[in-house]
């Protein structure tokens, strides 16, 4: 499985942006696909997660009601849209994914076997 994350960049606190990852490869309905990010110095930190097959994972804390996630299957992308960003949203974006993941792994970053290149997201006037 192959992931390429893309529509990063530079946007003002409060705006939008949405991130979007390709996926090639033999993925399938098991698979749960999840957006991570890593600000500078701290540790990679979950944001979301969905299901192939539709079922969804609890956004982060830090997220809710500001980022949603979807997933058009027919074209093997999963999207972030990311609204009401703030500069502590500044990181860089991870999409991954993994195969067979029960609930309670699905916020660790040690549970996804494939990882695309990330993409840079700054928020900043």
């Amino acid at each position: 499985v192959q992931l390429q994350a893309s529509g990063g960049g530079l946007v003002q606190p409060g705006g939008s942006l949405r991130l979007s990852c390709a996926a090639s490869g033999r993925t399938g309905s098991r698979f749960t696909v999840a957006w991570f990010r890593q600000a500078p110095g701290k540790e990679r930190e979950f944001v979301a997660a969905v299901d192939l097959s539709g079922g969804t994972t609890p956004y982060a804390d830090s997220v809710k009601g500001r980022f949603t996630i979807s997933r058009d299957n027919a074209k093997n992308m999963v999207y972030l849209q990311m609204n009401s960003l703030r500069p502590e949203d500044t990181a860089v974006y991870y999409c991954s994914a993994g195969s067979s993941l029960i609930l309670s792994r699905k916020r660790l970053p040690t549970a996804y076997d494939y990882w695309g290149q990330g993409t840079q997201v700054t928020v900043s006037s």
